[in-house]
């Protein structure tokens, strides 16, 4: 059974899955978040939606190079989750299945090169309390 998180789901409406990667990238006692700027900006996990015909591990590395700037080590799956949400930029109700890995950062490469986000280091035991989603939060506290 996936744990779910966030939103009730509304019987009466049609979810799409969306399978995702998101990862924890720990450097000593800091792990490095994303800013997703919007009307209400948002502290996420680094990682994202897995495209058609893409693989989760090639999906997971493209995601955090576009929203933090940063290449990382070889992930480790540490396990799933589920949301289902609203997603204005698709205008999609969608069952977000949340796949969640551990790494390190290797190498910065330069800013985000997706607009409207920005790559923030956060003390590891400061980030439950930071981040928007509690599916995040959750995995980010199980490795304190």
């Amino acid at each position: 059974m996936i744990r779910r998180y966030g939103e009730r789901v509304d019987p009466a409406m049609r979810y799409t899955p969306r399978p995702g990667a998101y990862v924890i990238l720990q450097r000593g006692a800091d792990v490095l978040l994303t800013v997703q700027d919007g009307d209400a900006p948002e502290l996420q996990l680094p990682g994202g939606g897995i495209d058609a015909g893409e693989h989760t591990l090639p999906a997971l590395h493209r995601e955090v190079m576009e929203e933090t700037g940063w290449r990382m080590d070889k992930p480790r799956r540490l396990g799933v989750f589920k949301r289902f949400v609203f997603m204005p930029e698709y205008d999609l109700w969608a069952e977000k299945i949340c796949t969640v890995y551990w790494s390190q950062p290797t190498l910065r490469m330069g800013p985000p090169t997706e607009e409207g986000h920005h790559a923030i280091w956060v003390p590891m035991v400061e980030a439950p309390a930071l981040l928007t989603n509690e599916g995040d939060a959750a995995f980010v506290a199980s490795l304190l």
